[in-house]
């Protein structure tokens, strides 16, 4: 069982950053991939970035590829996710979740099994 609360959501200027982290309780952090989702006023929930159990892999949305850095700190059990040159298609409720099953963080949000209550992220123009 594993317990998610994020963390570091606000309201930002356009190409602004905000770094976001995610806690985890329970066992063993490092044998879950972790991921972020968001989603955004009026639309699904969308696949955000995602890394694997060591760290060593990650993949990201298209969206925010360039713009995001997904990162885990395993001694620590935190997953973080930093914004920069935020725009106001960013704004959302960004979501942590975690993986126990495997190696690589998926893109899909049924490959999750564990999920945090969301930060708000507001980006205006």
């Amino acid at each position: 069982q594993a317990q998610l609360a994020e963390s570091g959501g606000g309201l930002v200027q356009a190409g602004g950053s905000l770094r976001l982290s995610c806690a985890f309780s329970g066992r063993m952090f490092g044998s879950y991939a972790m991921g972020w989702f968001r989603r955004g006023p009026g639309k699904e929930r969308e696949f955000v970035a995602a890394i694997g159990r060591s760290g060593g892999s990650t993949s990201y949305a298209d969206s925010v590829k360039g713009r995001f850095t997904i990162s885990r700190d395993n001694a620590k059990n935190t997953v973080n996710l930093q914004m920069n040159s935020l725009k106001p298609e960013d704004t959302a409720v960004y979501y942590c979740a975690a993986d126990p099953s495997r190696w690589l963080g998926g893109t899909k949000e049924y490959e999750y099994d564990y999920w945090g209550q969301g930060t708000q992220v507001t980006v205006s123009s």
